[in-house]
Parts: C-alpha cells; structure tokens; sequence
C-alpha cells in the first residue's frame, strides 16, 4: 500500500484550471476527527497561497463544507448547511462551493443529483482531490503540520482511520474504511510539531483508539505511543477518547500511572448493557466483561473520570431493557454521559432488523437517562466543593473565565467557572483553583494565591 506521501506525489496534474481567490472558508461539521481533516486541507491551501479561514460566518468566494453521515441528525445538520451555501452561490457571494467528507462519500450520487448549484463532491481522505481542484501543489513537507481551528493551547492528534470492528448500527466502516494506524514516527512529528506552537493539551481521537498499531505492529501499541508522546515537555495534558471496550489494551492504565501529563480520563463508549442487545449489535462483548472492564479500570486508577456514550431504542429494546440500562448507569455512576437516539442506517447489518421503536418514544428515552446523568453528575459535583483542581482555562465571557479540570475535555464535558471580578488569568494557561460550589454540569471557584 502507498503511503499518504508516495499517494500525493502521484496524483495526476490539476484538470480544473480555476483562478485563485483570495479568501477560502471552510466549514466543519460533525466529529473532532473531521476537525483535523480540515485543519490539514487549510495547511496546504495557505502553503499554496490562499487566505483560509474556519468556519468564518460569512461567505467567502471559494467555501468548502467538511460533512458529517454518521447518524440522521448530523446527515439532517450537513444538508442544511449545504442549502444555505447555496443559497449564499445564488445571491454570489460564492463563487466556488466544494464538498467533501462523510456524506458525500456515502451518498455523492444522490446529492449530486439534487445540488446540482456544488461544484465538485469528494469523499474522505480527498486532501490531494481537491487541492488538484484548486489547481494547487501538495506539499508533502506539510503533510505533519495543521492551521489549528481550536484554540491554540489544545489540538486534536487523529492517530488511525477506519474501524474493523462492524458494529450492526455503525455506517463508519462503509464510509472511512477498515482501520489503519498512522505511523508513531509521523504521529510524535506532529505532536511535536504542535506543542512547539504553545499546544499544552493533546487529545488522541480515532474511531478505535484501542486497536492502535495491531495492522502496523502486528500488536496494539497505544502504551508505546503514550509514553513517547508523555516524553514531549511542553505537553502538560495527554487526553484519551474513543477507547473501544473489546480488548482494550490494560497495559495503557499502567501508562496512565505512571506519567501525570496523561489526564486520569477516558471516553469509553459502551452503547449498552443488555446481552442479547449487546450481541445483535455485534459488540463482541457481554454486559459481565463490561462491568468486570470498568471495575478493572476504577481498580487500577480510583479518580479517573469515565465518559461513554449509549444508545436508546435500537431495535428488540423493551421497557425492561431499558430499564436495565438505567440501573446499570445508576449503579455504575459514570462521570461523563452522552445519549443517542437510534438511527436507521441504510446498508448497515442493524438496517435488516424492524425499527419499531418511535421517535418520541427514544427521545423520551433519552430524556430518562439524561435526567438521571444529571443527578449523578450534581452529586459528584458537590463532593468536590472544597477540593483544589489544576484547571486549564480554554475562554473568557464578559463576567467569567471558563476552564476545565484534567477530568474534563472540551465542548462535550463539566467546565470550571471563575469571577472575573475576583480572579485574574489568561486564556491558555493553568491555574490552581479551590472549588467552592457545584450545579450539574459546572463547578465555581476561586485561583490560589
């Protein structure tokens, strides 16, 4: 197989001879691994001469849309911004109107169809594609480097493609592929790289961290790759999400031990608890190894903050299935909870089996356990009143300094709240702060003199 460098170097010489504009927008949807796709196409364009900006609320004259497909909402949330792209052509205030990403891989057909106003439909992995569009040279140089559309002390470090695990729901291996590690060198490049540019956080994402290495390797390295990453100094952080549970490798929780850069963290997403759902899903995995999994993992590191994702109303889940995942997340307490409604996905092996379960009756589902993570989350909130906490601080409002604890990535988790009015700091840096109260999904406090 080629590499990404051998792959660019032979791509044919560009076909659309477009004048270069000066302004490009591009606008990310979905998932953090799909941030980093853009970050890489923004590095090149700017190497090649234009003026990149991301996710910019206005149109620019070339506005390329990085698209999600995973579930319904985010396939519903990608076709409405392309409507709005086009609308924005028609009133010409775009001139060049690119697509690339999860849908249009998965359904550049249909769309093509139906937008006919887009001037060129690409699928993932489409850097080189779509430089050639531009009529712009791939520079392999570059390949490591990335226009950060985070703020600049935290970036994202994609470290494989794909997954081979088929879970039944799961449309991910129809549209990126079977996985595929990037090699350790060309990883500890880039994070080197980054931490050079003042990036203080690191935060491994693939869709399966877990097998990381097993195609390269022929054995799952993510131990090896943590304590090299754990050896770059300016590194404060090493954050870990997407772990898949089936043989998950327990040599990184002695990794995580050892190297207090490495934030006692982990996303873990379970989806479920019930075996026969568990086994229809084609998780490879039972409701017992779950548990014994996630003893193991509290056993070994007693404060981590577990986070997980689950799904409701997949086809077969009765009254009394559900009620066993709520006793489940009640007895388990996890830190850090994220729902989804089923979705229906063509092509997938789950799409065979009847979804009989309503709307209403999984967004009410939803609902139940959101409501219950949210007692929980309060609960343990209020038992760290009175605790100190390293908090890195990520923004600012007009009366607050907003940060996060090591327990806590960003967007999707708790934040750390400070007065402005009584604490002085900068974004970017880390604080030692005393908590002094608690809500749900926020804490308050105070910094240390």
């Amino acid at each position: 197989m080629l590499s990404l460098q051998q792959f660019v170097m032979n791509v044919p010489r560009p076909v659309y001879h477009r004048p270069k504009e000066e302004r490009v927008n591009i606008l990310t949807l979905g998932c953090d691994k799909n941030t980093v796709d853009s970050e890489q196409l923004a590095a090149q364009l700017q190497a090649n001469g234009y003026q990149v900006e991301m996710d910019a609320p206005v149109a620019r004259p070339i506005t390329i849309v990085n698209t999600c497909g995973f579930i319904n909402d985010s396939k519903m949330q990608s076709i409405e911004t392309l409507l709005d792209c086009i609308s924005e052509k028609q009133k010409g205030n775009i001139r060049l109107l690119l697509v690339f990403g999860c849908l249009s891989q998965r359904y550049r057909d249909e769309l093509r169809a139906e937008m006919p106003e887009v001037d060129a439909w690409f699928g993932v992995n489409a850097l080189a594609d779509i430089l050639v569009c531009l009529h712009a040279e791939v520079q392999p140089a570059l390949l490591t480097r990335r226009t950060l559309s985070t703020p600049s002390h935290y970036a994202y470090l994609k470290i494989s493609e794909g997954c081979n695990h088929g879970c039944a729901f799961c449309a991910i291996p129809l549209i990126r592929g079977r996985h595929v590690s990037r090699p350790m060198e060309s990883l500890l490049e880039e994070a080197r790289l980054l931490a050079e540019r003042g990036v203080k956080e690191l935060i491994l994402v693939a869709q399966d961290l877990s097998s990381y290495g097993i195609d390269l390797y022929q054995k799952r390295e993510l131990a090896q790759l943590l304590e090299k990453l754990a050896g770059i100094p300016q590194l404060q952080w090493i954050r870990l999400h997407y772990a898949y549970p089936n043989h998950f490798p327990m040599e990184v929780l002695e990794v995580i031990r050892e190297h207090p850069q490495i934030c006692h963290y982990l996303d873990i997403p379970i989806q479920h608890i019930d075996n026969e759902l568990l086994h229809s899903m084609k998780r490879n995995i039972t409701g017992d190894e779950i548990l014994r999994l996630l003893d193991d993992i509290r056993t070994r590191i007693p404060d981590i903050a577990l986070r997980t994702s689950l799904i409701v109303g997949y086809p077969g889940e009765t009254a009394k299935k559900f009620k066993r995942l709520l006793d489940f997340v009640e007895e388990t307490r996890f830190d850090r909870l994220g729902v989804f409604t089923y979705s229906h996905e063509e092509n997938t092996p789950a799409y065979q089996l009847k979804d009989r379960i309503s709307q209403n009756e999984k967004e009410r589902r939803k609902e139940e356990l959101m409501w219950l993570q949210e007692e929980i989350s309060l609960q343990k909130n209020k038992a760290k009143i009175g605790q100190e906490m390293k908090v890195l601080i990520d923004t600012q409002t007009a009366t607050h300094y907003i940060g996060r604890s090591q327990y806590d990535s960003p967007d999707v988790d708790n934040t750390v709240r400070l007065n402005r009015k009584n604490n002085h700091c900068r974004t970017g840096e880390f604080y030692q702060v005393k908590i002094t109260r608690a809500e749900s999904f926020d804490l308050t406090g105070h910094v240390l003199s």
